[in-house]
């Protein structure tokens, strides 16, 4: 039975785990959005909402929190220079989850983690219709 047992384990151990919900906020924080199963997604969407709550703080203190939990420092940079200063005026709900599709080798539900304010910029459609020589 299953009682009082919370949070998600995804069927790896402990050090697996954390270094999984490391990798998944690092690449977060770099590329602002990031398709990955709807599971995960949810797991992570939170941590990443408190890295940027951290940010928002930008003292010494939330600085070593953010690095504590991950150990990169040109992410965490762009975190306090970059991003904090966007959501500055929100209180939360910093991420969405887009569902997109199902993956075709194990059918699992798919979906897009970014931020809300992540614009999608389409390049021009191009011209197919060949222009007349006469």
């Amino acid at each position: 039975m299953r009682h009082k047992i919370d949070a998600r384990h995804f069927n790896r151990t402990a050090n697996q785990r954390k270094a999984l919900f490391r990798s998944l906020i690092t690449a977060v924080l770099e590329y602002e959005r990031i398709e990955t199963t709807l599971i995960k997604a949810k797991a992570v969407k939170g941590l990443v909402e408190k890295m940027v709550t951290l940010g928002k703080k930008g003292d010494l203190h939330a600085k070593r929190t953010a690095l504590a939990n991950i150990p990169n420092r040109k992410v965490i940079a762009k975190l306090f220079a970059d991003i904090a200063p966007r959501f500055a005026d929100r209180n939360g709900g910093y991420l969405r989850i887009v569902r997109t599709r199902r993956r075709l080798k194990d059918q699992a539900e798919m979906a897009v983690l970014e931020f809300v304010d992540y614009v999608v910029s389409i390049p021009p459609a191009k011209d197919d219709k060949k222009k007349d020589k006469s």
